[in-house]
């Protein structure tokens, strides 16, 4: 077995949800993961990454995100993080469409998306704790499958 983890923690501002992404996407770049494989997982960086900035703190920069990224063979752990408002009713919360703030145009697909792009999805969640969305995802094709 072959581990490989990161940390990332930055602050809770939506220009930080670039960074996130492309950062992720650089670590397990070396999995050497297909195209749509890494789309995908950038793809479910960005929404979790932007629900905790929009939903978890409401845009209030003093709000920090968390990112813990395991490789271990070729499976890709994700656990994205925020000690914002929690989530009153996740089973609510993954509906597809559902959104907590339709005046900013959010489609409330965030959660739709991660289940369709990774293998699994986990949502903990408690009010005036924080969000943790727990993601992992095999690669089909990656180094550690040809080693």
């Amino acid at each position: 077995m072959n581990n490989n983890v990161m940390d990332l923690q930055f602050s809770a501002l939506s220009q930080n949800e670039s960074f996130a992404r492309v950062t992720v996407g650089a670590f397990i770049a070396q999995l050497d993961p297909t195209m749509d494989e890494m789309t995908e997982i950038k793809t479910v960086v960005s929404e979790a990454v932007t629900n905790a900035i929009i939903h978890g703190y409401h845009n209030q920069p003093d709000g920090m995100v968390y990112i813990h990224v395991t490789l271990e063979d070729d499976v890709i752990e994700l656990i994205i993080r925020d000690e914002g408002l929690g989530i009153q009713d996740i089973e609510e919360a993954r509906q597809p469409l559902y959104t907590t703030k339709p005046e900013l145009e959010r489609s409330g697909m965030g959660f739709t998306i991660m289940e369709n792009f990774m293998d699994e999805v986990e949502v903990v969640s408690e009010p005036m704790i924080g969000t943790t969305v727990y993601l992992k995802k095999t690669l089909t094709n990656s180094k550690a499958i040809c080693n």
